[in-house]
């Protein structure tokens, strides 16, 4: 299997685009436009054998049908967590475990209901409140929508969801929340909130605080000159620097040849920097790790920086792109530049996770073990000091 797979499924532009406009409809369902439903004669074949079979198949069928009534609430949810599996930090644990949650707490209150059923005395009746759930997870679904099409506008730098945009979605989405609880907002299914129980005000405490943490993103950093970047973010939301309004232009290479050009003239090693549009810890390591100031300071006076986008959807031009054997007897198509630096990646170094960061020498050399992604900010700037020390270490070599 082709090593990176995942990455191309997960940053698929059109794919993302596809669970864009799925989510938006999963939106419309929980709002109470519409119904997601499975045929009735499932439903009723279901019951009929729930029925005629006893013991745990009897049991099986029941929950079963269950689940079949319950589809048009637990079909956008399930539908949401597959998608999510297919993210670049989605896959085979991820959707493991979320099933694995949700039909676990699927099945908990029949569980505890048959162990103490006097509980049962004490169960909400259904009501307004859960409507009130599905209404919330609505507006979820809208903010979720975003990070799919803001995933195929990076991959292919249509510039069609910038930063402000994405978060300005995503602070009406929780102010609509807030407004939804007080009675502002009714949808169709909804009746007067002629009173508020404790816990619908806390809900609304709580995405009242969501919602101002979240306009927080929209500051202005005065010495960046670009939007503040929000920790919780990170990954979520597009690069700061991606935007309608106050674009940062990067201040990387994004091709290795020129960077090592670059290096060759000023003297200094090449950091290479494997990374992509759609990488939730690329972002972290950029915004938290590289930011800081005994970090930023090695970064900007001692290095060339080389971002390769790995999930760079633009096509290269006709004369470049070619087929390529790999060290295993494969071939592959190199037609898009995240197909390029993709390959540079995993032939180099046998590894296509990202971020993945390797610290070379202006003649290519490799001066230290290239690291993953480093959260700690110690951590990091001692790789970069390894590196420079290796630097060192070459210069003398050949001044002898």
């Amino acid at each position: 299997m082709n090593a990176e797979i995942f990455n191309e499924i997960s940053t698929n532009p059109w794919l993302n685009v596809f669970f864009f406009v799925i989510f938006l409809v999963f939106a419309v369902s929980f709002f109470g436009y519409f119904e997601i439903t499975l045929p009735s004669s499932w439903v009723n074949s279901m019951d009929q054998k729930a029925s005629k079979f006893g013991g745990l198949i009897g049991i099986f069928f029941m929950a079963l049908t269950l689940a079949l009534v319950s589809f048009s609430c637990t079909g956008p949810i399930l539908g949401s967590l597959l998608a999510g599996a297919l993210t670049a930090d989605g896959g085979a644990w991820q959707l493991t475990a979320g099933l694995g949650g949700f039909g676990l707490a699927l099945a908990l209150p029949f569980a505890l209901f048959a162990l103490f059923p006097s509980w049962l005395n004490s169960l909400p009746r259904s009501g307004s409140w859960l409507n009130s759930v599905k209404v919330v997870l609505g507006f979820a679904e809208v903010a979720l929508a975003f990070k799919f099409l803001s995933n195929a506008d990076l991959v292919k730098q249509w510039l069609l969801v910038p930063y402000e945009l994405f978060m300005f979605v995503w602070v009406v989405c929780a102010l609509g929340i807030v407004l939804y609880l007080f009675g502002v907002i009714r949808f169709p299914h909804d009746s007067p909130v002629k009173s508020r129980s404790p816990v619908r005000w806390a809900f609304i405490g709580l995405f009242t605080l969501i919602t101002g943490y979240l306009a927080l993103g929209l500051r202005v950093h005065r010495e960046e000159r670009t939007f503040t970047s929000m920790a919780l973010m990170s990954g979520l939301a597009p690069p700061v620097g991606y935007s309608w309004i106050l674009p940062k232009k990067a201040e990387a290479f994004q091709d290795l040849e020129a960077a090592l050009v670059h290096a060759r003239a000023v003297n200094k090693p090449v950091m290479i920097d494997f990374t992509g549009w759609a990488c939730v810890n690329c972002r972290k390591m950029e915004e938290h790790v590289w930011s800081r100031e005994e970090v930023k300071g090695i970064m900007e006076n001692d290095y060339v920086l080389a971002s390769l986008y790995v999930d760079d959807k633009r096509e290269l031009s006709k004369s470049e792109q070619h087929t390529y054997t790999t060290c295993t007897g494969k071939q592959r198509q190199i037609l898009t530049l995240g197909n390029k630096w993709s390959t540079v990646q995993l032939e180099t170094f046998i590894i296509s996770s990202q971020p993945y960061y390797a610290l070379l020498s202006p003649d290519g050399t490799l001066l230290t073990d290239p690291v993953g992604y480093t959260p700690d900010v110690d951590d990091y700037k001692a790789f970069l000091e390894r590196g420079l020390q290796g630097m060192r270490e070459l210069e003398q070599r050949a001044s002898r």
